[in-house]
């Protein structure tokens, strides 16, 4: 076997492995199809959050987040979730953005409540945005502003 012949020999199986790679990352980043339906919330300030970002309950990732847009009227942020299908959300859960860690990254936290079932559309009201860190230290360091 020539040279030739085992460098590409070596070449093939590196693409392969290289592909290999690829899928088994695309299957377990849960980068693919969201399923389920979808809800809204609107928030004053979505800090860091982006989309693809997860929906939690009690920590367990129940959704994702699937689109961000400015509300022309308003000047909020609406933010679509897609919810996985065995998960029933009611009319009052509250929603907010929280930090994943003092590094960086946010979630968007649930806390469901015990009215009448959201159905798929349904816009959330009770909100909390995310919490600038930098700021609440800059307050605590230095005193709130005074009018």
């Amino acid at each position: 076997m020539g040279a030739k012949s085992l460098e590409t020999l070596v070449g093939a199986a590196v693409l392969v492995v290289a592909c290999a790679f690829f899928v088994f990352a695309y299957t377990k980043a849960d980068v693919a199809d969201v399923s389920g339906y979808s809800v809204y919330a609107e928030f004053s300030n979505v800090g860091a959050l982006k989309t693809g970002d997860d929906v939690k309950i009690a920590g367990i990732k129940v959704g994702t987040v699937t689109d961000m847009e400015l509300d022309p009227d308003w000047y909020v942020a609406k933010v679509r979730m897609s919810i996985s299908p065995g998960v029933t959300l009611t009319s009052d859960t509250f929603v907010s953005i929280a930090s994943a860690s003092l590094l960086g990254g946010n979630y968007i936290a649930l806390q469901p409540g015990g009215g009448p079932p959201a159905e798929d559309g349904y816009v959330f009201d009770r909100t909390q945005g995310a919490v600038d860190l930098m700021d609440m230290i800059s307050r605590a360091l230095f005193g709130g502003v005074s009018n």
